[in-house]
């Protein structure tokens, strides 16, 4: 047997500002998965996201509580250009979603920048600077 990532399960108190918050990153999710207790998309490469309530959580963990404190995981999105993090990150920002790190040329070779989703889960944007 080869164990291998095929979906990461995000848990979220809004569904509706959730999924809100990953279509405005570009995530093609259907509108009327906005009041169902789970919801998935199929990523570019074949990783799937997908979307739980706490209820839904609840329902076979009835003692799940939410964590507390900073994230210990991220979701890190590839953009096409330095130039597109910016974009991306002042236009979420704009639109009232929270900005952790403003864009910045990280030592390794990076144009990064980090949002917190509605939960306060962290979702990175990079893209490799010009040599």
């Amino acid at each position: 047997m080869t164990v291998r990532i095929d979906l990461f399960g995000l848990v979220v108190a809004d569904m509706a500002r959730s999924l809100a918050f990953y279509r405005a990153l570009g995530l093609s999710i259907p509108a009327d998965a906005d009041n169902a207790p789970h919801a998935e998309v199929t990523l570019p490469g074949g990783l799937r996201l997908a979307f739980d309530t706490v209820e839904t959580i609840r329902s076979f963990h009835p003692g799940w509580q939410p964590p507390t404190g900073s994230a210990r995981m991220a979701l890190a999105f590839a953009c096409d250009s330095p130039a597109e993090v910016d974009e991306v990150y002042t236009r979420m920002t704009k639109d009232g979603h929270a900005g952790e790190l403003e864009p910045f040329d990280a030592f390794w070779g990076q144009r990064y920048a980090t949002l917190s989703d509605p939960d306060g889960n962290a979702v990175d944007l990079f893209a490799a600077l010009p040599s």
